[in-house]
């Protein structure tokens, strides 16, 4: 750990529930620290860092806060999410009594400093690239320590830590500019899709972010770009900048040929400087999880593991929580639970499924999330809804945001171009989907549809 936060005693972290501060909090757990935390959900992960012996509260008052956090205001760190309000009672509390208080990224780049960093950015697809990576490293006995933004099925956690390595994977967030807190030997960027649309105004304003985060690659570090990402310009000749395709490598560092989809699985070969690795096996559905794939054999191969523990690796890798996960098969149902919360992502789990299962029905459960990015990409959300057989649309999951462009649900439903199509409220979604005659099944959001996953499991079984 680093010597600036050795001296704190005491960890504090408001929003602890939230995927990124919950690593964090365990992080400083297996390190000694004595960790508290706040947050206004007592979800499933704050359950769980409970069990793990971390103490949390669920009530924004000054009470709620540990008496050794407020007698030790020299030894303790208090770290919060840009999602939390400066408004918050503890939140107020500890600025107007002079704690020391850190973003949950400059705290992540302070861990990160002095380590070889491995920083996985992009819009999409970096959750399940950091994963594998992490995964490839720890299988192949490198072994590393891994900030995950998911819940790894091969770990079950979000936060792998190593007392031995020196090399650190993290998930660069774009979201508030948190990855310029980074300063990564290896930076991955798998996609630039207009996103946060309240953070980043235009498209410009989003690609100099991600400009800058190149910017931030330590001196003889190398950039791994997705070749699609076109419009990226690098001005950089002191690093090496590495391509990679989904389709082929021709002209790029590593690409991926002979795929092929097999039942729930995608089989394909790996070229890496015409160095072949065939018969890879990926326990995910999707040529998008192919291109995550490839990105992470690219960083393996840069590290110098050999093609047999990339091979291992892959086919042992099961995945990320609601990153495409089957929740659900058997002959006469197949029930899909994903992340997805951008038209991209939501357009490619589609076709995914339908490349693989192209005769059946596939009905689409869907959480709009956030009330600006709804706004904003309303159209695209509706042109890639519309490629589904049947659309079941939730209202809008404002998570942080108030509605003040009084946008709703049903705005969008009425221009997806789809005949079968209905609102419905979370409240009442497992007894609607009993109802249905269901083939296929995708549930997708990022907000609370994750909590009914598990009855529409029960109905469908």
């Amino acid at each position: 750990m680093k010597d600036s936060l050795k001296k704190y005693k005491y960890i504090y972290l408001i929003g602890i529930g939230g995927i990124g501060m919950s690593a964090l909090a365990r992080y400083f757990n297996f390190h000694k620290k004595t960790v508290f935390g706040h947050d206004s959900n007592k979800s499933e992960l704050c359950k769980e860092l409970e069990l793990e012996g971390i103490s949390i509260n669920y009530i924004d008052s000054i009470e709620t806060i540990s008496s050794q956090i407020q007698l030790n205001i020299d030894q303790s760190l208090i770290i919060y999410t840009p999602a939390i309000s400066f408004d918050q009672n503890q939140m107020s509390y500890f600025m107007e009594n002079n704690f020391f208080i850190m973003k949950r990224s400059e705290v992540l780049g302070l861990i990160t400093n002095d380590c070889f960093t491995i920083a996985v950015a992009g819009t999409h697809g970096k959750t399940t690239t950091s994963s594998m990576i992490a995964h490839i490293l720890t299988y192949s006995g490198q072994d590393c320590t891994a900030f995950l933004g998911g819940i790894s099925s091969n770990y079950n956690s979000n936060l792998l830590v190593s007392s031995e390595s020196n090399i650190m994977v993290v998930e660069a967030d774009e979201f508030d500019r948190s990855f310029l807190s980074l300063n990564p030997d290896i930076a991955i960027i798998t996609s630039i899709d207009n996103d946060h649309t309240d953070i980043y105004k235009n498209d410009q304003i989003l690609l100099e972010a991600f400009f800058d985060f190149s910017q931030r690659i330590k001196k003889g570090g190398k950039l791994v770009l997705e070749q699609n990402i076109d419009r990226f310009i690098v001005n950089r000749d002191d690093i090496s900048i590495l391509k990679y395709a989904t389709e082929s490598n021709a002209g790029y560092q590593c690409g991926a040929i002979n795929v092929r989809c097999v039942e729930e699985r995608m089989i394909f070969d790996a070229d890496y400087n015409g160095s072949k690795i065939t018969d890879l096996e990926l326990k995910m559905l999707g040529k998008y999880n192919i291109s995550n794939a490839i990105a992470s054999i690219l960083v393996a191969k840069e590290l110098g593991i050999k093609n047999s523990s990339i091979l291992s690796s892959i086919k042992t890798f099961s995945g990320v929580k609601r990153r495409c996960e089957i929740i659900l098969n058997t002959k006469d149902v197949l029930f899909i639970d994903d992340y997805a919360h951008h038209p991209a992502e939501i357009k490619q789990i589609i076709i995914a499924v339908k490349e693989s299962f192209p005769d059946r029905k596939i009905t689409v459960i869907f959480q709009p999330h956030l009330y600006s990015r709804t706004r904003d990409l309303i159209q695209d959300f509706a042109d890639s809804l519309s490629i589904c057989d049947e659309l079941i649309l939730l209202d809008i999951f404002g998570s942080r945001e108030k509605n003040v462009h009084d946008i709703h649900a049903n705005q969008l439903l009425d221009i997806c171009e789809i005949e079968k199509k209905e609102m419905s409220d979370l409240s009442i979604i497992v007894d609607l989907v009993k109802t249905k005659d269901i083939d296929i099944l995708l549930s997708l959001g990022a907000g609370d549809i994750s909590t009914v996953v598990d009855s529409i499991k029960e109905v469908l079984k």
